[in-house]
C-alpha cells in the first residue's frame, strides 16, 4: 500500500500512525550522514567502522510511527510507577526483601537512564519491564542526526537537530544533577564508565560516545572494567585518576561478584557517587515489582490511590512469581505467558511460553522467574510485496526522575529484541505530535496530500 493510497483510504486520523507502520516503506536513515555523525563525534576515531564491525544491526533503516495519545499514555504509566515507588510502605516492603546494600542512598542520586519498555499497538499498551541501566541513548542521538525526511510532512514528524542537541545537553546535566544530589560540596571532575570487559561489549561504541560527551563538558572520563578500579586511601582510583562518579553499566546489580569488590567498598564507604545504584535496581527493575504493579489487592494494602491503581492495572500485564506449587497451572497456561528471570537483562534467559521445552521449564522452576501475560509487540512492515515482510518492535522511554527524555523503538525478529536482525535495531520514533521531552517536533498529525510523494520502495 503506497502512502498515496493510504491517503485515499478511509483510515481515520487517530489510526494514522498505525497505518503508516503498515504502509510507509521509506528509508529515512542516511548511511553517509550516520557515518559522518559517528566520526564527527569522536575526532580521530573511526567509530563508524567500529559500529559496522561490532554491531552492524544496531541501527534500523526505517522509522516507527507512534500516536501522540500513546506517548501520553506511556508518560502516565511512568508517573504512576513513580507514585507507587514514592510510598514509604512500598519502599519498606521491596527494600526489606532486597540485599542490604539496596537500603543505602535514600537521599542521594536517583539513577540515570531508566528505560521503560512498552509493547504498543493501535488499541493496546503494555509495560513489559523497567531497566535501570538502559543502553542506547547516545546511539539514538546519533541516529536522529542521520535522518532524512522523504517529504514535507515527514519533516514535521522527525526529531530535529535542535532536539538532539537539547537531548545531549540534558544527558550531561543529568550526571551533574546526580553529583549535586550526593552533596559533595565541589564540582564534578571525573567519571568512570564501568562495565565488564567494556571493549568486548556489544554497545562499546556507545561508551566512546559518552566519553566524548563528558569530555566536551569539561570532565575527565575513562572507560574501565570493575577490576580496573582500586579503593585506596578513601578514594576510588582508575589508574592514576581519582574517580568522582561511576556511570554504572554493570549487570552485577548488587555488586556481589568478586570483580566488583573495589567498587562495592567505595560505595559502602560513600567514597564514590554510583549511578544507577543497587537501591534503584531494587525499587524499579526487579521484575517481581511488576507482580505488585499488576495486583489490585497488594496495591490497596500499600495505600496506592485508586486513580494510580487504575493506570497500572490497565497497562501492566498480569505478572506473578513462579513458585513450585503453581507449576502445573502455569505450564497449562504457558502459551499465553512470557517467562523472565527476576534479575534478567537484555532478554537473556527469557522465554515465550509457547516455545518452552520440558527441559527449559525445569530450569525456570529451579530459578527465580516471573510469568507475565503475553502482550503482542507492535508490528512494522518493511516491504510492500506480497510477502509483506514485517518486524516486531517495542518502545523504550528513557527517563530521569520520572520525566521522559527520549523515546526510541527497537525493531527485531524472533522471541525478543536481539540486535541480530538484518534491517533491525534502534529505530527513530516519528509522531505527528509528541508530549514534551520526547525530542519530536509538533505538527497536526494529519496526513496531508504531501505524503503522496513518499515512495513505497525507498527514501
Amino acid at each position: 500500500m503506497s502512502i498515496a493510497e493510504l491517503q485515499r483510504s478511509s483510515v481515520p486520523v487517530l489510526g494514522a500512525q498505525e497505518a503508516l507502520n503498515n504502509g510507509c516503506f521509506c528509508l529515512t536513515l542516511d548511511n553517509g550522514a550516520l557515518a559522518r555523525a559517528l566520526d564527527f563525534e569522536l575526532a580521530g576515531v573511526q567509530l563508524s567502522e567500529l559500529v559496522r564491525e561490532r554491531c552492524p544491526y544496531v541501527f534500523a533503516a526505517r522509522p516507527v510511527f507512534v500516536e501522540a495519545a500513546q506517548a501520553r499514555r506511556m508518560a502516565e504509566v511512568i508517573h504512576a510507577v513513580e507514585a507507587v515507588v514514592a510510598l514509604p510502605a512500598y519502599g519498606d516492603q521491596v527494600l526489606g526483601a532486597a540485599p542490604a546494600i539496596a537500603r543505602l542512598g535514600a537521599a542521594g542520586p536517583k539513577g540515570v537512564f531508566f528505560g521503560y519498555d512498552f509493547h504498543v499497538g493501535k488499541d493496546r499498551l503494555g509495560l513489559i519491564e523497567i531497566n535501570t541501566n538502559a543502553g542506547g541513548a547516545m546511539l539514538n542521538a546519533v541516529l536522529a542526526r542521520a535522518q532524512r525526511a522523504c517529504c514535507a510532512v515527514m519533516e514535521g514528524m522527525a526529531p530535529t537537530l535542535l532536539d538532539v542537541d537539547a537531548f545531549e545537553e540534558r544527558i550531561a546535566a543529568m550526571f551533574v544533577r546526580e553529583w549535586d544530589l550526593a552533596v559533595r560540596g565541589r564540582q564534578l571532575a571525573s567519571i568512570a564508565i564501568v562495565d565488564d570487559v567494556p571493549e568486548q561489549q556489544y554497545l562499546y561504541p556507545e561508551f566512546l560516545l559518552f566519553q566524548r560527551l563528558f569530555e566536551q563538558h569539561g570532565l575527565r572520563a575513562v572507560i574501565v572494567g570493575p577490576t580496573d578500579l582500586q579503593w585506596r586511601g578513601g578514594v576510588l582510583w582508575a589508574g592514576e585518576l581519582a574517580i568522582d562518579l561511576v556511570y554504572n553499566r554493570l549487570t552485577d546489580f548488587y555488586l556481589e561478584e568478586s570483580g566488583s569488590a573495589a567498587l562495592r567498598e567505595a560505595y559502602l564507604q560513600d567514597g564514590v557517587v554510583l549511578t544507577p545504584n543497587p537501591r534503584a535496581h531494587a525499587l524499579y527493575a526487579d521484575k517481581r515489582n511488576l507482580a505488585l504493579f499488576s495486583d489490585r489487592s497488594r496495591m490497596s494494602a500499600l495505600g496506592v490511590p485508586d486513580e494510580v491503581q487504575k493506570v497500572l492495572l490497565e497497562h501492566v500485564p498480569h505478572t506473578e512469581v513462579v513458585v513450585a506449587e503453581d507449576a502445573q497451572r502455569l505450564w497449562d497456561a504457558r502459551r499465553s505467558l512470557f517467562f523472565k528471570p527476576v534479575a534478567g537483562f537484555g532478554s537473556r534467559a527469557a522465554y515465550r511460553g509457547d516455545k518452552l521445552t520440558k527441559r527449559v521449564w525445569q530450569e525456570i522452576l529451579a530459578g527465580d522467574y516471573v510469568a507475565q501475560a503475553f502482550v503482542t509487540p507492535g508490528e512494522r512492515k518493511v516491504s510492500g510485496d506480497d510477502a509483506g515482510q514485517a518486524m516486531k518492535f517495542d518502545m523504550r522511554a528513557y527517563t530521569y526522575e520520572g520525566s521522559v527524555m527520549w523515546l526510541a523503538a527497537r525493531l527485531y525478529q524472533g522471541q525478543t529484541t536481539n540486535f541480530r536482525t538484518v534491517g533491525g535495531g534502534f529505530a527513530p520514533v516519528y509522531s505527528g505530535s509528541m508530549v514534551g521531552g520526547f525530542g519530536v517536533s509538533s505538527s497536526s498529525g494529519d496526513c496531508g496530500p504531501e505524503l503522496g510523494h513518499c515512495s513505497p520502495v525507498g527514501g
